[in-house]
């Protein structure tokens, strides 16, 4: 690898070495990392880990900043947003943004109930692998490339988000913002159960779909109501209707809320909707048929609004992310061992980037799995080789 600025790239083995040599510090951070109780909406857990991501980047030089998050209204407050920047030595070099969440999806008190523990080569405890592996992941692979000498880039931003869990409406724009001219992104999930990268997720809108009816005593004048929960049930079966009707895109109804008592006609019904497609086009036409199914009036007299919630565009595989895929295999052949890509359901910070034309690759960190479940899993064996790998890609040429 030879970058454009004319420095010779690190040899790989070398970078491979020295991620060997940092292997009992990256395992002492994930430790304590793990050991935080920090779900999204736990900001003073978000922020000690931010904390302690600050202080390892300002010990290696990086410059950084902290975003509070300014909650507006009745919103929760939410953990701060840190960005931390490493200038290179050519300032017409190599950009590149990486991006780390974390948060979590676990409540208060989980760290005491299951702390971090190891398992012979497998580690396990809440957010190991979504995604403090992931996360650490990034800052240690600029360790190595620093200890390596290597200087020829741009520059290498790092957001470090506190509410991807919740679809980051408060980091969003920051990321995007920062994505704006860098040649490439890295996204630092877990990678797959099978050692798989993300190439592709499918784009997610959660949709809110509130029904208002009429209530009526339901024993002695029933034809006086309207029941919203009768017109729901309409409508959840005309929404699972469409899957199937566009490849990859699927429905469903996860949430209803209604009624108040068995005797009542149901006055209002409330359906939290889960909506996601591959591809923009196909994304477009199932939000259009959504709101047009929604809206189909079974039960008289009854209204509905469809409000969409937070949600990511597609990330769709470009000719440009293609060829970030090839250099992941390159550089892992190198590195001894087999690389592959896949598209995948769920959603990340990676869709938004690439939905503004950023080449963009995730599944970035160690192989892991069983995300937001008590048997949360990081494979350890896979920690050296996936920092040698996420070197050596900041480290090629565009």
């Amino acid at each position: 690898m030879t970058p454009a600025s004319g420095q010779q790239a690190p040899d790989l083995p070398a970078i491979r070495k020295l991620a060997e040599d940092c292997y009992d510090s990256y395992l002492a951070d994930l430790r304590a990392l793990v050991n935080l109780d920090c779900g999204t909406y736990i900001p003073s857990g978000v922020n000690r880990v931010a904390d302690l991501m600050q202080e390892r980047f300002a010990a290696r030089g990086w410059s950084t900043e902290r975003f509070p998050h300014q909650p507006q209204g009745d919103e929760p407050r939410l953990g701060d947003a840190l960005v931390a920047t490493r200038r290179g030595a050519h300032e017409d070099g190599r950009r590149i943004l990486l991006v780390g969440h974390m948060d979590t999806v676990f409540p208060e008190g989980t760290t005491a109930e299951r702390p971090f523990r190891i398992d012979g080569s497998t580690a396990y405890g809440p957010g190991v692998s979504d995604m403090k592996g992931g996360l650490l992941g990034g800052l240690y692979a600029m360790n190595v490339l620093q200890d390596v000498g290597f200087t020829a880039f741009g520059s290498v931003t790092y957001v470090c988000n506190p509410d991807e869990e919740i679809g980051s409406p408060f980091s969003g724009p920051l990321i995007l913002e920062r994505a704006k001219d860098v040649d490439a992104c890295f996204v630092l999930e877990g990678a797959r159960e099978n050692g798989d990268i993300v190439s592709a997720r499918k784009g997610v809108t959660d949709f809110r779909i509130v029904i208002r009816g009429r209530a009526a005593h339901a024993g002695v004048e029933p034809e006086r109501g309207r029941s919203a929960t009768l017109q729901a049930a309409h409508t959840i079966v005309a929404l699972h209707d469409l899957n199937g009707k566009w490849p990859g895109v699927t429905v469903n109804v996860g949430v209803v809320q209604g009624g108040t008592r068995p005797n009542v006609v149901a006055e209002r019904c409330e359906l939290q909707v889960d909506l996601r497609a591959p591809t923009r086009a196909s994304f477009e036409e199932a939000v259009q048929a959504l709101r047009m199914v929604a809206t189909l009036q079974i039960v008289p007299d009854t209204e509905v609004e469809v409000t969409p919630m937070s949600g990511f565009p597609p990330m769709e595989k470009t000719d440009a992310t293609a060829r970030l895929v090839e250099q992941a295999k390159r550089i892992a052949g190198e590195l001894g061992f087999e690389v592959n890509d896949a598209a995948t359901g769920g959603a990340s910070d990676a869709n938004p980037v690439a939905g503004s034309g950023i080449p963009t690759l995730d599944g970035l960190g160690p192989i892991g799995g069983a995300d937001h479940s008590p048997g949360e899993w990081l494979d350890l064996e896979s920690v050296v080789p996936r920092i040698a790998l996420l070197a050596g890609l900041i480290a090629s040429p565009s």
